[in-house]
């Protein structure tokens, strides 16, 4: 029976072994003449002198993985470990920026532990620039010789030149019972259709199987998806309807009455919907209660959308103005006068910078919505856009009656706005949405739904931590739990979600200042002038004005003492022994000794 080679033996980060070995030779000539005692002398020296020098560590590779080594050992004999190459340009996209200069630092033992780290960061840096071999994909546009153009390319020849997978996502629905609104899911592998005249129906349009289909016998003025496929919130004509995959009617939340738009916010399990009087209301669906429901003052609401970056809700009105709103206050974030007439569409890139609006003056401007500021680009479009959606990579749809356009990604020095893509439907469109890490684009119209094929248009890498589409049952139901336990409160809804974590500096100082100020504080002094009508001696005006004003200074010093008891107070950290109760209320206080118990 043949012997299995043994597993060559790894070292840790301790090149002082092969510092001693070579020092030893160098001395004696053979390997084995070192004495014990002067061995161990020198092995310790070496130790010393390459903790105190860590500049010679490097990364290589030993068996397709990066460790912080200098070699290995097999048989006796050492190996020499090469580096493969890896691309400047991946290094820096990932880079951390420059390390910390340790010249500052004092003690020995600061340094060796602050190089250690930035080597850790160094290495962590190297391995996310080796993993982008791993994302092989790449969005990729159409290409045309230069006396033709991407708008002549229709949607039969992209169909015939594409695979089979690609081509099976262009499909046309005929349905009757429109004009429909339409939304996907967050992995963009279900798609929810919500009619006008009550048809509903939910499916995968990946392998075209159905969830449910069915007739709410009433008007349907939008739709949405919660947390996954397995739920969905329909606005009918008087309230919204949740149901289940199977079209089972759950919850009817009779909180919301003849809404107008829905949106979901899926980080804070939040059903946000607008009504056709102005009324904003946010529901926890997580728990089934009403969150907070005011009034805008704005009228009926038929724009309406949500931040993905900090989850606030945009909301357009007839006088131009974007509002931006938040369910822990009354009054809008932030104003911003976008259009000098009424808005016709608005929509926020999936990754909340930049806003688009469009409006009856026949222009569509991008807004950078972290500035709040002036439009970066302002294009004039031969008529009112009644629709516009922006795509993961930037690709921007509008929607003219029956006619929808798609742009590149709107670029500040690109001043003439060229379609890349024009496709004309069979009737009006009334919604349509980008599929998310597809290059597809759904298209809801007066008489059905249209899937049409925009290269470049989806991330081609996804993060299946965030959305998978190719979901299993085992991990829909893990995601379910890890959502829930990561679920934000509606309270941390702000235009600036980053400063949660931050420290309110002026305010701090004042309080603090104002502490130091109130224990060094002395009684002001009383001027108190008494007013009468009657006539009255001299005597007994200045008695009652030392009466005044005695009542008014000891009222003065109980306040300041009051105060510095209460910042005294504050200032006492309870120790263990305050917490440990008086008197405890357990079962087992009957087998107590009596003395016990009386202490």
């Amino acid at each position: 029976m043949a012997k299995t080679p043994k597993t060559p033996k790894r070292y840790f980060d301790v090149a002082a072994k092969e510092a001693t070995r070579n020092k030893s030779k160098s001395s004696n000539g053979t390997k084995g003449s070192v004495d014990a005692p002067s061995g161990k002398k020198e092995k310790h020296k070496n130790k010393r002198e390459f903790k105190s020098d860590l500049d010679g560590m490097k990364v290589i590779t030993v068996n397709d993985k990066q460790v912080h080594r200098y070699g290995g050992k097999n048989k006796g004999q050492r190996k020499k470990l090469l580096e493969i190459p890896v691309d400047p340009e991946a290094l820096k996209r990932h880079s951390r920026g420059e390390g910390l200069d340790v010249k500052g630092v004092k003690t020995k033992f600061q340094k060796i532990r602050q190089k250690r780290h930035e080597l850790n960061i160094d290495f962590a840096t190297e391995q996310a620039a080796r993993a982008e071999i791993l994302l092989n994909e790449d969005e990729g546009y159409l290409e045309v010789d230069d006396d033709e153009l991407t708008t002549e390319v229709s949607q039969a020849e992209i169909v015939n030149n594409v695979d089979i997978t690609t081509a099976a996502k262009y499909f046309n629905l005929q349905l009757e019972f429109g004009p429909y609104r339409m939304k996907y899911t967050k992995n963009g592998s279900y798609l929810l259709l919500g009619g006008k005249k009550g048809h509903v129906a939910a499916f995968n349009w990946v392998k075209k199987s159905l969830l449910c289909e069915m007739n709410v016998m009433e008007s349907v003025h939008d739709v949405a998806w919660l947390m996954n496929q397995t739920m969905f919130a329909v606005a009918q004509k008087n309230w919204v309807h949740v149901y289940d995959s199977k079209g089972t009617e759950i919850h009817c939340i009779k909180g919301m009455n003849r809404v107008s738009r829905l949106e979901y916010l899926p980080y804070h399990f939040l059903l946000n919907s607008a009504n056709e009087e102005g009324y904003l209301s946010w529901m926890d669906v997580s728990i089934g209660q009403t969150v907070t429901t005011y009034n805008t003052r704005l009228g009926k609401i038929s724009m309406m959308c949500q931040n993905p970056w900090n989850a606030v809700t945009c909301v357009g009105n007839s006088k131009g103005v974007v509002s931006m709103w938040s369910p822990s206050v009354r009054e809008p974030l932030a104003k911003m006068l976008c259009h000098s007439m009424p808005l016709t569409a608005l929509a926020v890139d999936p990754t909340g910078i930049q806003l688009a609006t469009a409006g009856l003056d026949r222009t569509i401007k991008i807004w950078d919505i972290r500035q709040l500021e002036g439009p970066l680009i302002t294009y004039k479009m031969q008529t009112a856009a009644s629709g516009i959606d922006l795509s993961q990579k930037g690709l921007m749809a509008i929607s003219m009656g029956n006619i929808c356009e798609i742009y590149k990604k709107p670029s500040v020095m690109q001043r003439d706005l060229r379609p890349y893509l024009r496709q004309k439907a069979p009737s009006t469109i009334s919604n349509f949405r980008f599929c998310p890490y597809e290059d597809i684009l759904g298209i809801a119209t007066a008489t059905g739904f249209t899937s049409i094929i925009v290269p470049g248009a989806g991330e081609p890498n996804f993060d299946t931590m965030e959305a998978n589409p190719f979901q299993t049952l085992s991990q829909r139901r893990e995601e379910e739990v890890h959502s829930l336990l990561e679920k934000i409160p509606s309270e941390f809804i702000a235009l600036n979600p980053t400063q949660i974590g931050e420290v309110d500096v002026p305010s701090l100082k004042d309080r603090l200042e104002s502490k130091s100020k109130l224990l060094t504080v002395k009684v002001p002094t009383i001027d108190f002038e008494p007013r009468t009508k009657q006539r009255m001696s001299k005597a007994k005006r200045f008695k009652n004005k030392q009466k005044v004003k005695e009542v008014l200074r000891n009222e003065a010093i109980q306040s300041i003492k009051e105060a510095k008891e209460s910042l005294k107070q504050e200032a006492v950290v309870p120790t263990a022994v305050d917490f440990i109760p008086l008197e405890s209320k357990s079962v087992l206080d009957r087998f107590r000794d009596k003395k016990m118990k009386k202490k």
